[in-house]
């Protein structure tokens, strides 16, 4: 079958899934919301506190500040993530959103009232850990509506929509900051948007048939739900451990997030010291040219997967990473943004990757508490790797060997990949395009 007629195919299996379950454009409805629910928050409360007036903070120690308010999410995220295999996920994802709307709201009375840096941020924190719950839900429940064999498509379709969405989210906290102004007041104003927005993606997932999102069988059934908190994080880890397909491709995603929190410090200290671009329009520049390449990986990755396979598409991705990497030795601002465009597409095939290992080969009774550990996963990594850059990077920025240990550990990612990802023989067949039918009949 030619590229063309894969395409199609994909295409096709796409719409006949969207005709047959309407849940599937509900839950892409519930996405979208959300990603423009983050955009808006995070848009207004990096402008509230590095461009107000009324606040003199240091970007390096925001970013610093950011990263370190991770780790605790990354340690209650698999724990948490349990309550999506033992809840209805309708009502999680319902309630989330809810929860979400009023800590943005607490959040921005923080702001108006002239509260620390450090209380806002702790408030972030709430609102970062509301939102990767509705994520993990939002994963966790796409084979419910979506069928197997677009799998790979719908998930890249998802994730440049969202990605879309982000900015849209920016978009609309800009033109609310042109309204009601920088300082404090405007500030808070601003970051109300958002607790609009995540409302109406609440009252979408009010819609949701009760169950059509799973889980069908409730982990450990029978038992409350503090007992399947304190196990979350055993069962999560047992369940990844046992799939290799998940393994290679949560190692994949941990190497990448090792390197991009090294090079996002470092792009940050070079363009302080005007050492690359315009201070921080150079940043806006290499985040534009990522973003692009992000946005790439939602055409390249399921061709890849139908054409390759998920192990040599995660081998390659890793391998011309390492090119990437190495490639910015010449502290070149041309080559940054060619690499960063590069960077940016491995790093969004890898993750698409792994969240179809997720969705396919682990089964539904454990699902939320493995995408719970990816982003436990994904965060530790980020924020170990910040931390060694921050001691070691040098006042203007250059250091040398952090890229060259940068590319060694995208040839190490891949080397793992490589011996550990088996052809896949799933053990599970969680939902079938039977169910999703069903569900659609009966929505």
């Amino acid at each position: 079958m030619s590229a063309s007629d894969r395409g199609t195919a994909g295409l096709r299996g796409f719409v006949r899934s969207l005709g047959h379950s309407p849940g599937l454009g509900r839950l892409l409805a519930v996405r979208l919301t959300s990603q423009i629910t983050d955009g808006v928050f995070q848009a207004a409360l990096f402008a509230s506190i590095l461009f107000n007036p009324e606040r003199h903070a240091d970007p390096l120690a925001v970013a610093g500040g950011l990263a370190v308010l991770l780790l605790p999410y990354s340690v209650i995220g698999p724990f948490a993530g349990a309550l999506l295999d033992h809840w209805d996920r309708r009502h999680v994802l319902m309630y989330a959103n809810v929860i979400r709307g009023v800590l943005i709201a607490l959040v921005a009375l923080a702001i108006a009232t002239g509260a620390t840096d450090t209380v806002v941020l702790i408030g972030a924190l709430a609102v970062t850990g509301a939102s990767r719950f509705v994520a993990s839900g939002l994963s966790a429940s796409l084979p419910h509506v979506a069928h197997r064999d677009v799998i790979v498509a719908t998930n890249a379709l998802f994730t440049t929509l969202g990605a879309g969405m982000l900015a849209v989210g920016a978009g609309i906290a800009a033109v609310l900051r042109a309204i009601f102004g920088p300082d404090n007041t405007g500030s808070a104003l601003t970051t109300l948007g958002g607790v609009v927005i995540a409302l109406i993606a609440a009252t979408l997932a009010h819609g949701f048939g009760r169950l059509q999102l799973g889980p069908d069988e409730p982990d450990d059934p029978g038992r409350s739900a503090l007992h399947a908190v304190t196990v979350g994080l055993l069962h999560g880890v047992r369940a990844v451990a046992n799939s290799r397909t998940v393994s290679a491709a949560l190692s994949a995603i941990g190497a990448h997030r090792l390197v991009f929190g090294v090079n996002t410090l470092m792009l940050l200290v070079l363009s302080k010291n005007a050492g690359l671009g315009d201070g921080l329009a150079g940043v806006s520049v290499v985040a534009g040219f990522t973003a692009g390449g992000a946005f790439l990986a939602a055409v390249v990755t399921p061709y890849s997967v139908d054409r390759f396979g998920r192990r040599p598409t995660l081998i390659t991705a890793l391998l011309v990473g390492a090119v990437a990497e190495l490639s910015l030795l010449t502290f070149n601002a041309i080559v940054f943004c060619v690499s960063a465009f590069v960077l940016g597409l491995i790093g969004q095939v890898a993750k698409l990757c792994g969240d179809v290992a997720m969705q396919v080969d682990i089964g539904d009774a454990v699902r939320g508490q493995v995408f719970s550990v990816q982003d436990a996963v994904f965060n530790i990594a980020y924020v170990g790797s910040v931390t060694l850059a921050a001691l070691a990077i040098p006042p203007d920025g250059r250091s040398h060997w952090l890229l060259i240990l940068g590319t060694a550990v995208y040839l190490v990612g891949a080397i793992v990949v490589r011996f550990l990802h088996t052809p896949p023989y799933p053990q599970h067949h969680p939902v079938t395009d039977d169910r999703i039918e069903a569900n659609g009949r009966q929505s």
